[in-house]
């Protein structure tokens, strides 16, 4: 039901063939357990097929250039036909800007509210990368709030508690 985009294959992607490996993947791991889903009932991918190459850096990352998204973008596009999902999760300023186009507001203006990609409603919100280098309760609520929509789109129950998470005990 519910198809989330990244940006494109990191070290620990190509180190484990799977998409969102390492401390980000670990955490979007940890966004789809507290919404009572595990990553074998969504569909993860990204933009690129491939590790964006770096040259003179075997373990570094970088955005992907667009052309290189306009060479990957029929890959994605066919992954989304084949899984026919309900929503779409654009994680990142580089998954909004490859879907939606160049021209497209901020992640920061965006997150939060539903886009159309295809006919398909498209939620940005911010990557968990991002969430693991700034630590304020604040930022990690906006992406509980963007789930919680997704959840609700997509027809999952939310309980009571999933909406309490994040928000401060006064």
């Amino acid at each position: 039901k519910i198809l989330f985009v990244g940006e494109a294959p990191g070290v620990e992607e190509d180190l484990s063939g799977e998409p969102f490996a390492g401390p980000a993947g670990e955490l979007l791991t940890k966004i789809l357990t507290a919404m009572g889903l595990g990553r074998e009932s969504v569909f993860i991918t990204n933009l690129l097929k491939c590790r964006p190459d770096t040259p003179g850096n075997s373990e570094g990352n970088r955005k992907p250039k667009s052309d290189e998204v306009s060479t990957c973008i029929p890959w994605l596009e066919r992954q989304i036909d084949l899984v026919q999902p309900r929503v779409v999760v654009a994680l990142g300023a580089s998954a909004v800007e490859g879907l939606l186009g160049k021209g497209t507001a901020g992640i920061s203006q965006l997150r939060g509210s539903w886009q159309n990609y295809r006919g398909l409603p498209l939620m940005p919100t911010y990557h968990p990368a991002y969430l693991l280098r700034n630590l304020a309760l604040s930022e990690k609520r906006k992406v509980w709030e963007d789930m919680l929509q997704v959840m609700e789109r997509a027809g999952y129950p939310v309980s009571t508690k999933q909406r309490g998470f994040f928000l401060t005990k006064d």
